[in-house]
């Protein structure tokens, strides 16, 4: 047969595969949302690159269908958004002045973030000098998750770059620095850096005319609404509003290892902090990744020959989930606006026809 032969039957699978996983879908999900008390999915599908499937199913608020453009709070999943921010303001070739107060300013993952920034309260510990970027981005800064856990006032539960420690602050105390840094507003440079050049116009840290009646109202366990926590103040770490489609955008743009120098690039796929001994050794893990752990805003997983970013979120009410093939550029991302959204992203996945080592290793660790 000839290339061109292959290639027609290649291009021809691929069509059925998209068109048979989206009638499963089709079949599945509603069930899983009834049987669960799950309010509403909206899911998006990437292949090569490219978004080959949106769905959705439920409602956005009672009486009020869900669609491509409802917003859902992502909840964690506002930080790798937050980090290709950061990312791409390390990648800058030179300074870029955005307005009269505004210029970006080059930064390095690696550098002191004490020379701009110290927080109030740790002005008298001498650990915030250790304080990096890279750091921050792979929960390595020492810090709480949130400072209420340690009394309302910011201070280490570990040294900087110790011990991994999943940390809401270490993200927002590295925009504050990104801010000093650069006299811009993170909004700003999430703007300009981001959401403007990847036509992500769905996409808010914090409230915003055009957000109303499009808001995913969140859900208890047992199906009842509740209120929608929109942020007046940017939260680095959490609260971010978007649609599927706007964050399968950033996911294709990572994909595409655009906006940063290849060095950077390559960086965001290795782990910066290893969780491998963690992972490996629960008797429920039936396939050790060579590598798994925290990278540059993503989990990594290193399975086989294909290198899967993935992360997820969880506030009240919100499930969300996505995860990257960055060896075959394609992924899915998933938002409910559910106590229990969880419990479906699994059955989702097991429609797909790849990647089912990986899913196999999901099951194994959070089945």
């Amino acid at each position: 047969m000839s290339a061109i032969g292959i290639l027609q039957i290649n291009l021809a699978s691929a069509t059925r595969s998209e068109q048979t996983f989206g009638t499963s879908l089709d079949l599945e999900v509603p069930s899983l949302l009834k049987k669960f008390s799950i309010s509403n999915a909206s899911i998006v599908k990437i292949e090569d690159g490219k978004i080959s499937l949106n769905k959705v199913y439920g409602e956005q608020s009672k009486g009020v269908l869900a669609t491509a453009t409802t917003l859902y709070n992502v909840a964690s999943m506002t930080k790798p958004i937050t980090a290709e921010v950061v990312l791409r303001l390390a990648s800058i070739p030179q300074d870029m002045k955005f307005s009269a107060k505004c210029t970006a300013r080059k930064i390095s993952l690696d550098e002191r973030m004490s020379s701009y920034w110290i927080d109030p309260d740790i002005a008298n510990d001498s650990r915030s000098e250790l304080l990096s970027p890279r750091l921050s981005l792979s929960h390595k800064s020492g810090f709480p998750n949130w400072r209420y856990q340690t009394n309302g006032k910011l201070s280490f539960v570990h040294t900087p770059g110790e011990i991994f420690g999943y940390s809401g602050e270490g993200y927002n105390y590295l925009t504050k620095f990104v801010e000093k840094k650069s006299h811009c507003t993170f909004e700003e440079l999430a703007q300009h850096l981001l959401f403007d050049p990847l036509s992500m116009k769905d996409t808010t840290y914090t409230n915003r005319d055009w957000i109303k009646h499009r808001i995913a109202i969140p859900t208890d366990a047992e199906g009842k609404e509740l209120k929608p926590v929109i942020a007046s103040s940017y939260n680095a770490a959490d609260l971010l509003y978007s649609t599927t489609t706007d964050y399968a955008k950033l996911m294709v743009s990572v994909m595409q290892n655009k906006g940063l120098t290849d060095e950077l690039a390559k960086q965001r796929m290795q782990v910066q902090t290893s969780r491998k001994d963690e992972i490996c050794k629960s008797s429920k893990s039936v396939t050790c990744p060579s590598e798994v752990g925290i990278g540059l805003g993503w989990e990594v997983y290193q399975l086989e020959h294909s290198v899967y970013l993935m992360h997820t979120g969880k506030d009240e009410g919100i499930f969300t989930f996505a995860y990257i093939n960055s060896t075959t550029r394609s992924g899915i991302v998933v938002f409910t606006s559910s106590e229990n959204g969880y419990k479906i992203i699994l059955p989702i996945l097991d429609q797909m026809v790849e990647d089912k080592s990986f899913i196999t290793l999901l099951h194994a660790l959070y089945g």
